[in-house]
């Protein structure tokens, strides 16, 4: 078969969807399959490692969310001839001639629309349209499958779940080499709490400042918050939350790092804190798992499906429950290390090797 996988949104931002994306045309490259893949990229993208002979690029103009883009999309894509297109970014062209598998991260635009700008809204607005079109539908997880199947009425035989998996970079490294890179590169001792993720209102990053506001005050806690991730939309409130509660000191916004700072990160961070309203699978803490550091997640959606029991798990409304979850994987040895262990174990469950052999069947099965 002739595989058309749209990496174009790698063109604009690396986390999420891009990472999946990547990582996961990377494990396919690692199978043993004579079909021809074509990897669909944007003007601006750096090619992807293509290692094997059945890998090719193709630059596409169409820029992803366009106004325009079900009618150009389809226009570029035809003398290409691909028998399956994967689109991982939930919305596929319309009118394209070949088979279609879309990849459903999550519902949030559904469930929580207050959550996005308009753009965004426009774009993932297509859902129902994209279901309808779609000859196949992965699901990330499986609370994302269900709310696929409860808010969308699509059929459950027509959603597969295939969930994602931390890359191998992440692995325990806590050395003091790895100690000098983080205090060379961005100033901060190992020990901190960390979040990851672009800044959004579904991450619930004021609840969690409310709540680091109560570790200081009343648990005398000297360490620092350390916030990586990009602006994404509607983050204003969070850089007032920080003003409002008086923690410019104690707090460290470090922008978009790269994966290498981000393994870092994870190897000398105490605590990984991802109090999300909603998440449709929670690599973020799988990752930070893979690398032997705790986690503190939300009690909703995919997250206690990703975790497990490796990670405490908390009302992401409720400050005071991240609060005390904070303290006690401060303050208990014997907590921190049990949760380490336990999320080293639990993110070995999951494989991009296995993501991308179902996800291969899968381009079979609906061709």
């Amino acid at each position: 078969m002739r595989i058309g996988i749209d990496a174009r949104l790698a063109s604009y931002r690396k986390a999420g969807i891009s990472r999946y994306t990547l990582q996961l045309i990377e494990a396919l490259q690692q199978l043993s399959t004579e079909d021809e893949f074509v990897i669909l990229q944007g003007q601006r993208n750096q090619d992807p490692i293509l290692s094997r002979s059945n890998f090719s690029t193709h630059t596409l103009f169409t820029p992803c969310h366009h106004r325009l883009e079900q009618l150009m999309l389809p226009w570029e894509l035809k003398p290409l001839k691909l028998d399956v297109l994967h689109s991982p970014d939930f919305i596929p062209p319309f009118h394209n001639r070949s088979r279609s598998v879309i990849t459903i991260h999550d519902l949030v635009f559904m469930l929580y629309p207050n959550f996005l700008d308009k753009d965004a809204a426009r774009y993932y607005g297509q859902i129902d349209q994209a279901v309808l079109h779609a000859d196949g539908i992965i699901a990330v997880s499986s609370s994302t499958k269900q709310d696929v199947v409860r808010q969308l009425g699509v059929p459950e035989n027509k959603v597969t779940v295939i969930y994602e998996a931390a890359s191998p970079a992440f692995r325990p490294l806590r050395t003091p080499e790895v100690n000098n890179h983080i205090r060379e590169r961005f100033g901060i001792e190992p020990g901190f709490i960390l979040f990851v993720s672009t800044i959004e209102p579904r991450k619930n990053l004021p609840t969690l400042l409310r709540a680091y506001r109560s570790l200081l005050d009343n648990y005398h806690s000297d360490v620092p918050l350390v916030i990586a991730g990009e602006k994404g939309w509607l983050f204003e409130e969070v850089f007032s939350q920080v003003s409002n509660l008086h923690l410019e000191q104690q707090t460290r916004f470090l922008g978009r790092v790269s994966t290498q700072e981000l393994f870092w990160l994870y190897n000398t961070a105490r605590v990984l804190v991802q109090p999300s309203f909603y998440e449709g699978f929670g690599l973020t803490p799988l990752e930070a798992m893979a690398c032997g550091t705790p986690v503190i997640v939300s009690n909703v959606s995919a997250l206690p499906e990703v975790v497990g029991d490796a990670g405490l798990l908390i009302d992401p409304n409720v400050p005071e429950e991240i609060t005390v979850a904070m303290w006690r994987l401060l303050s208990d040895e014997a907590l921190w290390t049990s949760l380490a262990e336990k999320g080293l174990k639990r993110a070995a469950c999951f494989s991009w090797e296995r993501a991308a052999r179902e996800t291969l069947a899968l381009y079979h099965a609906v061709a």
